[in-house]
């Protein structure tokens, strides 16, 4: 296997992990595994992906609903999406 499946492998488990926690907070609407993006641009970095309604200021933020720069050792990539509908 190589790094790169060993790491996707460590991401979808630690999603599969924490989702359901993950969920329970406030302006969280979805978990998956992706790409990291910094800055607008897409790195060659697996993390594990929260999208959110609106990114909001930490300050703003009840201390039970600020998400982790990291979980396990995976990297988090907060990604604001708005409200996610069935179409």
């Amino acid at each position: 296997m190589s790094q790169e499946e060993s790491t996707l492998e460590q991401a979808q488990a630690v999603r599969k992990a924490h989702e359901a926690e993950l969920l329970r907070r406030a302006n969280v609407v979805g978990v998956g595994v992706g790409l990291r993006t910094q800055g607008g641009r897409r790195q060659p970095q697996v993390a594990l992906v929260i999208m959110v309604r609106q990114k909001i200021p930490r300050a703003m933020l009840a201390e039970a609903d600020v998400l982790p720069v990291e979980i396990d050792g995976v990297p988090v990539d907060v990604v604001e999406v708005g409200d996610i509908t069935a179409g």
